[in-house]
């Protein structure tokens, strides 16, 4: 997923809470969000319209239009990786919370689906392969482990 799908993805399910979001979505959006309230703030200095706490009206605006979507898509990401989606606002406590959800967004899917649904990575997305999986060519799983009994090159 490049960019401009996950801001797509963003603003199309803005307020879902449900299912699951990839990591580049998140990612994507996330960088989106910065990049959006930079210009905002530039453009509220240029024309003078900061107030003596910092913002500005345009920044304002932003933000607001902003937090749904960007609430929604954490929530999905948390639960991607198979944990509440509640777990997202963890977030508001400063500096352990913060810590906590970057660590879990960098997570890997949860394999296959998930009571939040479907793995948005397809079937075989998420943590490599699963243990003692075959690869495509019927050789030995990704982590060393051994392919199905009875395959060509099994003892």
């Amino acid at each position: 997923m490049n960019m401009v799908d996950a801001v797509k993805n963003g603003f199309s399910n803005y307020a879902r809470f449900s299912g699951r979001a990839r990591r580049s979505e998140f990612w994507f959006w996330t960088l989106f969000t910065v990049i959006v309230s930079i210009v905002a703030s530039v453009v509220d200095n240029a024309l003078g319209l900061t107030t003596s706490s910092g913002g500005g009206v345009f920044q304002g605006i932003a933000s607001l239009a902003l937090l749904v979507p960007g609430l929604a898509v954490g929530w999905r990401r948390m639960h991607d990786t198979g944990k509440s989606g509640a777990l997202y606002l963890i977030g508001l406590i400063p500096l352990v919370g913060w810590i906590l959800v970057v660590v879990w967004a960098c997570q890997d899917s949860q394999p296959g689906p998930n009571h939040h649904g479907p793995n948005p990575k397809g079937i075989d997305g998420g943590y490599g392969q699963f243990p003692g999986q075959q690869d495509r060519f019927g050789g030995p799983g990704q982590y060393g482990q051994p392919g199905q009994y009875g395959q060509p090159g099994q003892f």
